[in-house]
């Protein structure tokens, strides 16, 4: 058995825009969550074409002793706390896959991603079949509602709720801004449409920790898309090339900040 949750996050930016913003601040966030020997290695960052599909593929090595929860590091030797990360990204459909070398066939987490000019209203974007469809628990997530971000991880500046950028005029976004889209016309709308399959078979913690990865991936994606929004007037004059002039920046830097300083970023949470 696996746990399939569908997360819609909905953006007042165009799907144009967010390929930038996303890969931008995939970039700028590998970095706050880097240090002390543990974060983001980046081994492969190269363009792939595959039956058809053509886009950028990653593997990244992620090392992460101090952020999964201590029930899993009670059982787990030091060396299973490593996650391979590979990503196919044929913008507007991405695909991720995250392993580790330890549990092997036992543990995995795939993501695949749809943006789409919408505002989440899509059923079944995946195409899943009804059987499966039915099994599937849709998660929204506003990212202007403070109420859904952990105390420890709410910051001022990164508040779409607070921000209204300079270039754009977009912002600050009410507690009714998602209706407001609907009659505006001139501000764009995506949707991510994020569906996250979490397989972890190790008798005992199987219903714990695969529920566990999902709270961990709603807090990651409703982080991450908050920011997003707030660094808009640093990401959004940029072009792909300077995305990709940026991610080769940003491979050398992590290498430096994973060897030294301390360990930062999102911890694990035991709630």
């Amino acid at each position: 058995m696996v746990l399939i949750k569908e997360y819609r996050v909905v953006l007042p930016c165009s799907v144009e825009e967010y390929q930038v913003g996303q890969l931008y601040s995939v970039a700028e966030a590998s970095k706050n969550e880097t240090g002390g020997g543990e974060g983001i290695e980046v081994l492969k960052n190269e363009p792939y074409e595959k039956e058809g599909e053509k886009g950028q593929y990653t593997h990244k090595i992620y090392h992460l002793k101090s952020k999964v929860p201590g029930f899993v590091k009670m059982i787990a030797p030091e060396g299973a706390l490593v996650f391979h990360e590979k990503a196919w990204n044929a913008y507007p459909y991405c695909r991720t896959i995250v392993t580790n070398e330890y549990m092997k066939d036992d543990f995995f987490i795939k993501i695949e991603t749809w943006h789409k000019p919408d505002t989440g209203t899509i059923e079944n974007v995946h195409e899943l079949d009804p059987a499966t469809w039915k099994t599937v628990e849709v998660v929204p997530i506003d990212i202007a509602d403070s109420e859904q971000v952990a105390a420890s991880d709410y910051k001022p500046e990164e508040d779409p709720a607070l921000f209204q950028s300079v270039k754009t005029g977009r912002g600050p976004l009410g507690p009714n801004w998602k209706k407001e889209l609907l009659t505006k016309t001139d501000c764009p709308r995506m949707c991510a449409y994020k569906l996250v399959t979490v397989k972890f078979k190790w008798w005992g913690l199987q219903g714990k920790v695969e529920n566990f990865i999902h709270r961990q991936e709603k807090r990651i994606f409703t982080n991450f898309h908050r920011q997003l929004f707030c660094w808009i007037d640093s990401w959004i004059e940029l072009t792909m090339e300077d995305i990709r002039r940026m991610e080769d920046e940003t491979q050398r830097e992590l290498e430096e900040m994973r060897q030294k300083g301390s360990v930062r970023g999102t911890t694990a949470s035991e709630e």
